[in-house]
């Protein structure tokens, strides 16, 4: 049996069942091998960050790791931006990269590159394969370095002469049984219960599996219990959302906006969380965006048990998981005027499918899209979590595949759209039930902001320039047309709304772009 087939039998019997990837030649014995091995779906896509930023929507809602088949160092570099955003996911995947013979990589063909040292700053485990005898091992051992809770990032190197050699006929090598989260210590939980008993002015910033719907129970029991401030960070995997939740506020983008949030803090508690942080430096103002003087304390780090110390945590204060409850009847959608982001929030909170799955790379608009869906339809809220664009089409394609019953709506900006817009020629090619709401302001909108927040005095025409997208203005819908997904765009509050109806109504792929009118 070859190499390559010895790796994908490996795979399905260690439940990788889904392979996201743009090979080349190095890869054709593995791609040959899904002729002969029953189990896997490869899904092509058109750029490996597509493939990769796939493999992370997959692992969030499916709950295990997909993997991914990358073509050399330049493909895996390619990859590298949603795989930056998958380790920040704290998410399992499986890269298989490609890289040349051994005989051949001495003559410094045109793509030759150093694959490991492409690989290590974006791998929590890495290896070269040596042999095709060793093949099945190394692969239950990727896969078990993945699954290594809450989950990592796992890297094998596949040689294309170790793909093409005969490795024999030994069965795929027997998993290593996941290891569970250590429990937080008691001494840790009454430590912290002893700050929320003493009625001080303390937050409790949650993060990872906290915010799943047990999670949030439990966190908001404690914060009736004791008054304390609940809270999460501005990027986060998934998020338990809508009617029936309780609702969370996240921690601001803008540093000035985040102080404020934070302001009077004397201690935050965090549970599977890392202390908030500025997402860029600026002249004068901080990096650490709690009060200075107040402590940041870890109850539980994102690789522990976060769901028991929260447990735990609530017994030690006597709360209770706060009950499940009907929402607040959402506000009337506008059904005339201009598409302000009051108006496009308002019509997608109200249209929000039962049980959805909501992308969200919104970037500037998200901060009205966000508080305006809490009382929504019921539904999951998945954002970037390493912070770099590009991620929102991708995301949704992983996630329809590992839920093909839920309805994805992606709401994405349109200027780091662009990044990844080959990804709608795999939802088109996949049938995936993905509505696309393109938030087209034409511009990479953060970006006026952020010239203000650097100090950039004075931007003039060539500033500008750099940040404006509306010469020529990008058609979404033409866009999306041309990669096989029906697509129309949308100019006022009410137009908006049809279209939105008629796209959600759609089974498969759709795309509305919504030309927003400032405010």
């Amino acid at each position: 049996m070859l190499g390559a087939e010895i790796l994908v039998r490996s795979l399905v019997a260690g439940g990788v069942d889904t392979c996201f990837g743009n090979p080349g030649t190095s890869e054709m014995h593995f791609i040959a091998a899904l002729d002969r091995v029953s189990g896997m779906r490869g899904v092509l896509t058109l750029f490996e960050g597509v493939a990769t930023g796939a493999a992370d929507g997959y692992a969030r809602m499916a709950g295990r790791p997909a993997s991914t088949l990358m073509h050399l160092g330049p493909g895996l570099a390619n990859g590298l931006c949603n795989l930056h955003n998958a380790r920040r996911a704290r998410v399992p995947i499986v890269n298989i990269v490609g890289e040349h013979a051994a005989h051949h990589r001495r003559h410094d063909a045109p793509l030759h590159s150093d694959v490991e040292g492409v690989a290590r700053p974006f791998s929590d485990w890495l290896r070269t394969a040596q042999s095709a005898a060793t093949l099945s091992s190394d692969c239950a051992a990727a896969i078990a370095a993945s699954r290594i809770a809450p989950g990592r990032i796992a890297t094998l190197i596949l040689p294309a002469d170790i793909a093409w050699t005969d490795g024999g006929d030994a069965p795929p090598a027997p998993l290593a049984a996941d290891t569970a989260p250590l429990r937080v210590s008691s001494a840790r939980i009454e430590s912290a219960a002893r700050r929320l008993r003493d009625g001080r002015n303390t937050g409790l910033m949650i993060g990872g599996v906290a915010l799943s719907e047990r999670g949030l129970a439990l966190a908001s029991g404690i914060a009736d219990a004791t008054r304390c401030r609940l809270f999460a960070p501005m990027s986060n995997t998934r998020i338990a959302r809508g009617s029936g939740r309780p609702p969370i506020a996240r921690v601001p983008f803008a540093v000035d906006d985040a102080v404020r949030f934070l302001a009077g803090l004397d201690t935050v508690l965090l549970v599977g969380a890392k202390p908030p942080v500025a997402f860029f430096a600026y002249p004068d103002r901080p990096s650490l965006l709690a009060p200075p003087g107040s402590a940041s304390i870890p109850v539980a780090e994102p690789e522990e048990n976060v769901l028991a110390a929260l447990s735990d945590l609530a017994d030690a204060v006597g709360a209770r998981p706060r009950p499940a409850a009907s929402g607040a009847a959402l506000g009337a959608a506008p059904d005339s005027g201009a598409l302000t982001a009051a108006a496009l929030a308002a019509i997608v909170a109200h249209h929000l499918p039962e049980h959805a799955i909501v992308v969200d790379e919104s970037l500037s608009l998200g901060f009205t899209l966000y508080p305006a869906t809490a009382d929504s339809a019921p539904h999951d809220w998945l954002q970037m979590a390493g912070g770099a664009t590009g991620e929102g089409l991708p995301l949704a394609v992983g996630a329809a595949l590992a839920c093909p019953e839920r309805k994805v709506v992606c709401l994405q900006a349109d200027g780091s759209g662009l990044y990844t817009c080959q990804a709608l020629w795999t939802m088109a090619r996949e049938g995936l039930n993905v509505t696309t709401v393109i938030l087209s302001n034409r511009a990479y909108a953060t970006l006026y902001g952020e010239l203000a927040s650097v100090g950039a005095q004075n931007p003039g025409r060539s500033a500008l320039g750099m940040i404006r997208l509306d010469n020529p203005a990008i058609g979404w819908p033409d866009i999306a047309r041309g990669f096989g997904v029906p697509g129309e765009r949308a100019e006022d509050a009410a137009g908006f709304e049809r279209a939105l109806q008629r796209a959600l109504a759609m089974p498969g792929p759709s795309l509305v772009e919504a030309v927003r009118t400032a405010p």
